[in-house]
């Protein structure tokens, strides 16, 4: 993934990591630290807050807030003069993620975000923190520079304030974390009362849960899918249905090139956050499939075929494996390698069935993004049978004439580390699709990745997080042994080898 600074400006301590993330800001102005000892020692010796920014690469506000302040030389300035900085990769430190969206959840008193911006004492401890901070006040908050002169004065002269704040953080921390495993036995009552909460969090006309914004998020409708198999709870079945479908007509979904992008910020699944994460679409091509099984219906098969051939064409790594993200950005505008307008759809398809193309996809002079189009079928004509199987023929080729072009753009960054656990998960997916439709593609990606997992992602005997310069890196988290031995289970499950169950042991 490109750098968000030129590769001419003096490096820092960033620039050797092997997180792609924390490359981008190698040449920063900011005096950064990976998190480690070495930053932890130097807080505590110049007595000095710490301030803790944790992103991922794929993020849109990342980039933003890292053009804005941390390449600004004078913000740098007063980062470097009065803090420690140290930047963290959240997908290599979901522990350090966990723990400080938590502390600001605290401070904000609703949900968090990223970039996570996060002030500690030099023992570690939060006491002020929030999300993304613009570098002039707008949106109603107050500027980034304003927050650190803000923060270094109630740090050097407000000591007692400072530790009320400690102290309300440690005390909120301990009400999450308070929470103890019940005895009471799993009964189908429960299921029954979560399937009801879900029912009455769905969002009826354009499916999904809640407004924008609004996540494609899995395991909701897989309990309700599971709900209608067991007491043909037809109300579930129908909600699972209608998601899958809008969310497939959605500009949420890449109808070119195929896969989900990360979010919608609106509610009806149009306009998206244009990251593409592969814990993602791991989940949602098992989901289309749960779809498929149910229905048979073909535009189902096609999210899950076209998903993995996205997969396999942009996120594969040469040596097996698959790479964690795409970015949103490219050429320094967001969703800009996905964007049409109306006269280069008809130069590539010609007028007629440029217009038809339009018509169908919700391509306008107006657009619905920035003055410019994203591809979507949410209002899509509906026509007769006969009529309907014949047009989605000219649409598909008329997908793949705009693919071919589209692939001649310069195309969003690219995140190449491996992460152990969202690779479980695409293994996963694959070996279902697999089992399904029987395509041997799908097994030799599978196997392919297994087999670089089992080289590369074990350091003397113990799985690791990631995987970069074919070095297994950070010991391995409970969801990455979780997903891998779920992968080995199902590699078992579809080609009978019994070194796949004993890995799984």
């Amino acid at each position: 993934m490109s750098e968000t600074t030129s590769q001419s400006s003096p490096s820092n301590r960033l620039a050797h990591e092997t997180s792609p993330y924390l490359r981008q800001h190698g040449h920063n102005p900011v005096d950064w630290y990976p998190w480690g000892e070495e930053a932890l020692a130097r807080a505590k010796a110049e007595n000095k807050p710490i301030l803790l920014s944790i992103g991922y690469s794929a993020c849109h506000w990342c980039h933003v807030m890292a053009h804005e302040s941390f390449e600004n030389p004078e913000i740098a300035k007063l980062m470097n003069e009065h803090f420690v900085n140290i930047k963290v990769d959240r997908e290599e430190r979901p522990d350090l993620d966990d723990i400080y969206q938590k502390s600001v959840q605290v401070f904000m008193g609703r949900g968090g975000g990223w970039p996570l911006t996060v002030f500690l004492t030099p023992d570690q401890e939060p006491f002020y923190g929030g999300t993304y901070f613009p570098p002039v006040p707008r949106y109603n908050m107050p500027s980034f520079p304003q927050v650190l002169l803000g923060v270094v004065e109630a740090y050097h002269q407000h000591g007692a304030e400072v530790q009320q704040n400690v102290q309300r953080v440690k005390a909120g921390l301990q009400r999450v974390n308070s929470a103890r495993p019940s005895a009471e036995p799993l009964t189908y009552e429960l299921f029954d009362g979560a399937a009801t909460d879900l029912c009455m969090l769905y969002e009826p006309v354009h499916g999904g849960f809640g407004d924008g914004p609004k996540f494609p998020t899995v395991p909701p409708l897989s309990l309700l899918l599971r709900q209608w198999y067991r007491v043909r709870d037809q109300s579930a079945r129908e909600k699972v249905e209608h998601s899958l479908r809008t969310m497939a007509a959605g500009g949420i979904y890449d109808h070119l090139g195929g896969g989900f992008h990360r979010y919608s910020v609106d509610g009806q699944w149009l306009v998206p956050h244009f990251e593409k994460m592969l814990y993602d679409n791991a989940q949602l091509v098992r989901i289309y499939l749960d779809g498929w099984r149910l229905t048979r219906e073909v535009r189902f098969r096609r999210v899950v075929e076209e998903t993995l051939d996205y997969i396999s064409r942009e996120m594969c790594h040469p040596d097996g494996g698959f790479f964690a993200a795409q970015d949103a950005d490219s050429e320094g505008h967001e969703g800009k390698f996905f964007l049409w307008e109306p006269a280069e759809i008809k130069a590539v398809l010609g007028p007629e069935l440029g217009e038809t193309f339009c018509r169908f996809y919700d391509v306008t002079e107006a657009g619905n993004f920035e003055g410019k189009n994203i591809l979507n079928r949410l209002c899509s004509a509906k026509l007769p049978a006969e009529e309907q199987e014949q047009m989605e023929r000219l649409l598909t080729l008329a997908r793949r004439q705009l693919l071919e072009v589209r692939e001649r753009r310069v195309k969003p960054g690219r995140d190449d580390k491996i992460l152990t656990s969202w690779n479980g998960l695409m293994i996963s997916g694959l070996l279902d699709a697999y089992q399904a439709f029987g395509t041997p593609a799908y097994l030799a990606l599978a196997e392919g990745a297994l087999a670089f997992l089992l080289e590369h992602a074990y350091q003397q005997g113990r799985l690791t997080r990631t995987v970069s310069n074919g070095q297994g890196r950070l010991n391995g988290y409970l969801d990455d042994y979780a997903f891998l031995a779920a992968a080995f289970l199902d590699a078992f499950e579809a080609t009978s080898r019994g070194v796949y169950l004993d890995r799984a042991c």
